[in-house]
């Protein structure tokens, strides 16, 4: 598959301290997208699900690990991939938040057995496009048409707790890159923020 980051500790992106996984590719191409550096595909982005969940793996031997995002790109993308690295990360946290363009219904239309082995092991979706005239700074979504699915009724109760006391935050990464910035941004925040690095949803 295609990752672009994998950052740790994540705390603004679902509940606890959390593993952050950015994929590459995406064709769906949002206006205002907070991500379009993560649109291509880069060979030097390459890595097997096993190699990916082995990183996570060793973060977990050394820290707790409260959950998993996967962002992006889009990683409804690659879904047959996202199947085999979701069956991996159970094994580390059932807890796995995963953002896409596509609607629930999209991805159940499908009828692709990859797309539905990631749904099964994925307890949170974050689903629709971006739409950069309703960022309206909704609680962990980018604008107000993307919905919260709990798929997992086991989550339900953590996940309510969290979206009652929960609010939007940036938290900052210094990386081999430049500084990279996690969380819900508001519209046109690379101006009134006036950061120089990587914008991570």
């Amino acid at each position: 598959m295609n990752i672009a980051r994998m950052l740790y500790p994540v705390e603004v992106l679902g509940p606890g301290k959390r593993v952050g996984i950015w994929v590459c590719g995406c064709r769906r191409g949002c206006r205002g997208c907070s991500n379009p550096e993560l649109w291509a595909q880069r060979p030097e982005y390459a890595i097997s699900a096993r190699d990916a969940a082995g990183l996570v793996g060793r973060i977990a031997a050394a820290h707790a690990v409260d959950g998993i995002t996967v962002s992006g790109g889009e990683p409804m993308d690659q879904a047959a991939e996202l199947a085999e690295l979701t069956e991996y990360l159970q094994a580390y946290t059932k807890d796995i938040l995963i953002y896409t363009g596509y609607t629930l219904e999209q991805l159940a239309a499908r009828q692709d057995p990859d797309t539905d082995r990631v749904l099964e092991r994925t307890a949170v979706l974050i689903d629709g496009d971006y739409r950069e005239e309703e960022n309206t700074d909704v609680l962990l979504r980018g604008s107000a048409n993307q919905r919260i699915h709990i798929l997992h009724p086991e989550s339900a109760g953590r996940w309510a707790a969290y979206l009652e006391t929960a609010r939007n935050q940036i938290q900052n990464f210094t990386t081999a890159d430049g500084v990279v910035s996690v969380g819900i941004h508001g519209r046109n925040w690379k101006q009134y923020e006036g950061l120089q690095g990587k914008d991570d949803t």
